[in-house]
Order: C-alpha cells, then sequence, then structure tokens
C-alpha cells in the first residue's frame, strides 16, 4: 500500500519530457541559479560519469577538469532547477560507473566518441 502510495505522489512531479543522456557522454547542463531577486542560467560543461537511484531520488554526476583540478557535481534529474541538458559528444563506454576517470590526467581522460552510422542516423 505505501509504495503504491509513494509511486502516485512521484508521479505527479517527474519530469515531463525526461533527460535522454548515457554515461560517457559529453553534456552541457543548463541549471537555473537565483541571485537575489533575478533568475539566470549557469551552463555546466563535463562528462557524466555515473547515475543512481529510480524515480523522484535518481540523480547523476558530471565530471570536469577546472584549472587542472577535478570538479564533479552532481545533479537530481527531475529538479525543475535543471533548465535543459544538451548532449555535446556519445562516448563509448563498457561501464556503469566512470570512477576510473579520477585517477587519470590530460589525455588518458578522454573518451572513444561514438559517430552515428547510416544505418542509425534516422532514429
Amino acid at each position: 500500500m505505501s509504495q503504491s502510495l509513494i509511486k502516485l505522489i512521484e508521479s505527479k512531479t517527474f519530469r515531463e519530457v525526461p533527460l535522454k543522456f548515457e554515461i560517457g557522454d559529453t553534456v552541457d547542463v543548463h541549471s537555473r541559479i537565483l541571485e537575489g531577486d533575478k533568475e539566470r542560467i549557469q551552463i555546466f560543461q563535463g562528462v557524466v560519469i555515473a547515475r543512481r537511484g529510480t524515480g523522484m531520488r535518481e540523480s547523476f554526476i558530471v565530471r570536469r577538469i577546472v584549472a587542472g583540478e577535478g570538479v564533479e557535481r552532481t545533479f537530481p534529474f527531475h529538479s525543475p532547477k535543471i533548465a535543459k541538458v544538451e548532449v555535446i559528444r556519445h562516448g563509448i563506454v563498457r561501464r556503469a560507473k566512470l570512477f576510473y576517470l579520477r585517477d587519470r590526467i590530460g589525455k588518458a581522460t578522454r573518451l572513444v566518441e561514438r559517430r552515428a552510422t547510416k544505418k542509425h542516423a534516422g532514429k
């Protein structure tokens, strides 16, 4: 009974159009920032290294390098603070979590790009 009640409540706050990206993709996350009474969009670009959780508790981690230092941010998947997520590049990965990128430096952090073929380009 309680599980069905939780699902009913959560279904009302889900994102209408789900975000479409995968692990290993380089994305631009457009997040809304409130500064006083004004609102602006801040873009955080990086590689998606993990997704976790289900339902309203689902989140994803984006990693980027700033001034030689690794920076990771966790975003709630269904948050209204996220305006949109743009996929810049699709990476080829064989793991569900890319935490091994934390130990890599420089060019070793690059992922091989997945390119669309003619057969899949129309989809």
